[in-house]
């Protein structure tokens, strides 16, 4: 059927006409041939791509490219380990992105799992059970509370119906369903003569005839959605592959260069072309995918003891630059529960009841404990629906059991709530009288009231305008009163639901989490904006964002009606200025994800529902809730909370930002390095000294310089005031804040001092002047990778011993050099001589002095003299809103 008919909106005998059918159904054969027609009522997933096409796509990445062609290289040149190494790493990098990518399209399968796997169902004028696939437009579904609604219906039939559409719509309360027809434009929380495919029927019955089956329905339209909406490559991701194709380029230039110097100095031809592609090997950061799965692993199971599953571990990362998290209300900042939370009694307000012996507070406690449907189950757990659950729960609080009471009090008679009515009454044994307590909206039980139960002056006007003020707080408002009868009525109609004395009113909402405004605090420190996207009404939308410190009272809320009469370029404008949208659906959450993503935004989307899972799976990165969540919401996230905890978000966020500092840290050393490396055999020649490492020398610093240090980099801790940074800019090059200017400046450092050494041993006439050479370069990048553990702090200040698997790791390729230098066995085979005493010590010195000279920089950052964009990074929270 058409998607934008609005069945809502019609008449049950227009629906009958446009289906063609009646309320006792279709016949066999009309359903026959329909489900030629339509189709299955099943959600069809798309066809997924075969394993070895999702592994061959791993292979894309330019720098993976890069790291095949160093291989190659490699192998070339007789270094065949190396090319092994390389080669391992690849393939585990591009094994790991295909389990992650093949996890993630189980999404929709998820999202089948929620339709009922049969329905009961009028044909041929007999009710019967059919297998929900086989239901088609126009038949008519019998529905019983405990029912999974098996397709989009339009009720034609209700008894006390009441639907749970939390998955749809992210409302915690239950739906009172109609069945008359409803004017205007409507959004899906608002559709109350209508039940949707994978909702639950709580309470009551009735009969609903399908309109849409199949991926036409909502549930359909989402796992639509969820199929066409892309996963957005991560920061980190952008970055590499950046970085990856320049470096290819910079690497063939250099090449050129080097071998062509070569030749103009008469060297061997074979000599330099092995130079030049040993240097190839070696300016290719060959175990930076490596570090950067080890960063994220070790992330991942350091934020698993926190309550949080990292289902695609690149998200770790992505939580480092996020800039907006955008946050469902129901179930993440909110319990998913409801509470009494304020009662007004008269002119008297309280935050719970209490037993103070006034008639209207006993009246009150009594109506609330009696004046409902919730049963308990064998342990003792009340079950019902949650509003009345929570007033059950208020009352217990100080000793009015249901239990006892009815034995006192028991119900003989009672008005059932309909949603015309809008309020239930129950009749109750009361020696030789009968009390009647009535409950449900104020605005159809104050007009009834004559007087207060504790007999205050009543006025009607003031009393409703206390009710608008809770419900303008964000509460949902119920009115209670009671009356005295002589006698059971023998007619039970609204006719007794007058003359009634009002026993107060009493607020309820979906409280805040304990500990989530404090965690929207340390967002808002760390230069992230926090935003509420709900179904639910504005007001108590506008009421949980103040409570949250989300936003502010002048903040605007925005709707999803409002969204339908923006423009993508209007709603671009404003997207980054709005806290807080009500009323919202799927549709519309992806579009508020794609106007920040468009606006060049990194936003976190936060859900537990299936409402939320599209927009889950096209945010940055997906959150979703492990203890209240869906499946199909799990599926879609990137990430998962283990405790439902929206302050846990924090602690992922902190991660992912040391993360990130941590990777960068390995490509400011590795890169510097290879430049140190690059520039002394680029300038030795211009001082007239032979070329001072030979191909096997430049394989043995790459390899030790960069696999051991490298990996203690995941290892280090984060930064002080890591939390209270701006986001990095999603567009930021990975050589932004200074990196490109200290890989500059410290590889001509360590060219000079190398040549200078070179330069000391070979005017002196010493045969071991390589040896020097070459131990000054691998030690003096065993100190740079000291130096560099912190962007600003001195390594004296957050001390040696704060990663010792550095400390380790640097003392280790000490060791491992010194026995190169100094075993006859490697001697022979790097073409290595003994260094006395004396020479060793100097090229220790040497080597020194690029740890002070990286010292002497940050010195220079923290007094703001260089590299400004680092000095001015802090968040300047009183802007925040």
């Amino acid at each position: 059927m058409s998607e934008f008919l609005r069945w809502y909106g019609l008449e049950i005998d227009a629906v009958c006409d446009r289906l063609d059918s009646a309320p006792a159904g279709l016949s066999s054969a009309q359903a026959a041939q329909r489900l030629k027609r339509y189709g299955a009522n099943a959600i069809v997933e798309q066809p997924r791509r075969p394993p070895w096409r999702i592994l061959l796509d791993q292979l894309g990445d330019v720098l993976i490219l890069v790291l095949i062609g160093a291989a190659v290289i490699a192998a070339f040149v007789g270094e065949p380990q190396d090319s092994i190494v390389i080669l391992i790493i690849v393939l585990l990098n591009a094994v790991f992105g295909a389990v992650q990518e093949f996890r993630a399209e189980r999404a929709v399968a998820a999202l089948r799992r929620l339709a009922a796997p049969e329905a009961s169902v009028l044909r041929d004028a007999a009710a019967t059970t059919i297998p929900a696939e086989q239901l088609v437009p126009g038949d008519v579904v019998i529905l019983e509370a405990g029912n999974a609604v098996p397709a989009d219906l339009r009720l034609i039939e209700g008894a006390d119906l009441q639907v749970d559409e939390s998955l749809l719509t992210g409302e915690s309360r239950t739906v009172q369903k109609v069945i008359a027809a409803l004017p205007g434009d409507l959004p899906l929380s608002d559709r109350a003569n209508q039940a949707f495919k994978g909702t639950l029927i709580t309470h009551g019955r009735g009969r609903g005839m399908v309109v849409e089956t199949g991926a036409q329905t909502e549930l359909g339209r989402i796992a639509g959605m969820l199929s066409a909406a892309q996963i957005v490559r991560t920061p980190l991701q952008g970055r590499l592959a950046s970085f990856g194709g320049r470096l290819a380029l910079a690497i063939l230039a250099i090449c050129v260069f080097i071998f062509a110097i070569g030749l103009l100095r008469g060297e061997p031809p074979i000599l330099m072309l092995l130079t030049a592609v040993s240097l190839a090997v070696a300016a290719v950061p060959e175990a930076l995918p490596a570090v950067i799965t080890v960063s994220l692993a070790l992330g991942g199971a350091k934020l698993s003891r926190k309550n949080v599953l990292i289902r695609r571990l690149p998200a770790v990362e992505t939580l480092g630059s996020v800039t907006h998290i955008c946050a469902d209300k129901t179930g993440t900042l909110t319990e998913n529960s409801m509470r009494l939370e304020r009662i007004v009694i008269a002119e008297a307000s309280y935050d719970h009841l209490t037993a103070d012996g006034s008639t209207s507070m006993r009246l009150l406690g009594q109506a609330l404990a009696l004046s409902n449907d919730v049963q308990t189950d064998a342990d003792g757990k009340p079950v019902g629906e949650p509003t009345e659950i929570a007033l059950f729960q208020a009352a217990m609080a100080i000793g009015h059991d249901k239990m006892e009471l009815e034995n006192t009090f028991p119900r003989i008679a009672e008005l059932p709530f309909d949603s015309e009515r809008k309020r239930m009454s129950t009749l109750h044994r009361d020696g030789e009288d009968v009390l009647m307590f009535c409950k449900g909206a104020p605005e159809t039980i104050i007009p009834r009231c004559v007087d207060y139960a504790g007999g205050d002056a009543f006025d009607a006007v003031h009393a409703m305008a206390q009710a608008e003020r809770l419900a303008d707080s964000g509460y949902r408002v119920l009115a209670l009163a009671c009356r005295h009868l002589e006698r059971v009525p023998v007619l039970l109609d609204g006719e007794i639901e007058t003359k009634l004395s009002l026993l107060g009113l009493v607020a309820l909402i979906d409280p805040p989490r304990s500990g989530v405004r404090a965690a929207v605090e340390e967002c808002k420190a760390a230069g992230i904006v926090p935003v509420m996207i709900t179904g639910d009404h504005p007001g108590t939308a506008r009421a949980i964002a103040m409570r949250l410190g989300i936003s502010v009272e002048a903040d605007e809320v925005l709707t999803g009606s409002d969204l339908d009469r923006m423009t993508p370029a209007e709603l671009e404008v404003r997207v980054e200025d709005v806290r807080v949208y009500a009323r919202v659906s799927p549709e519309q959450k992806i579009r508020i994800v794609q106007a920040l993503l468009e606006r060049g935004q990194f936003a976190a989307m936060t859900g537990d529902g299936v409402n939320d899972a599209p927009a889950l799976k096209m945010a940055n990165i997906g959150v979703a809730m492990g203890r209240k969540g869906t499946d199909v919401a799990r599926e879609a996230a990137d990430m998962v909370l283990l405790d439902d905890n929206f302050t846990t978000i924090v602690s992922a966020v902190r991660e992912g930002r040391r993360i990130y500092d941590n990777i960068r840290k390995f490509v400011k050393d590795t890169m510097s390095s290879n430049s140190g490396e690059i520039w002394t055999l680029l300038l030795a020649p211009f001082f007239g000294l032979p070329i001072p490492l030979l191909p096997i020398h430049i394989l043995w610093i790459n390899l030790v310089t960069d696999g051991l240090p490298g990996l203690a980099f995941t290892a280090e801790p984060a930064e002080r005031g890591i939390m209270s940074r701006r986001p990095r800019p999603p567009n930021e090059s990975i050589f932004a804040r200074g990196m490109w200017q200290h890989i500059i400046w410290y590889g001509l450092f360590v060219g000079g001092v190398s040549i200078a050494s070179q330069a000391w041993a070979y005017g002196r006439g010493a045969e071991y002047w390589q040896t020097v050479v070459f131990t000054v370069l691998t030690v003096s990048q065993l100190f740079h990778s000291l130096a560099v553990r912190s962007e600003r702090e001195s390594l004296f200040t957050i001390g040696i011993f704060s990663n010792r698997a550095m400390l380790g790791a640097v003392l280790l390729t000490i060791g491992l050099q010194l026995m190169i230098v100094y075993m006859p066995v490697f001697n022979a085979i790097f073409h290595t001589q003994p260094l006395p005493l004396f020479d060793l010590a100097v090229c220790l010195a040497l080597s020194l002095l690029t740890l002070v000279a990286v010292e002497i920089e940050k010195l220079l950052i923290r007094r703001g003299l260089i590299y400004r964009d680092m000095s001015t990074d802090k968040v300047e929270t009183h802007n925040q809103g």
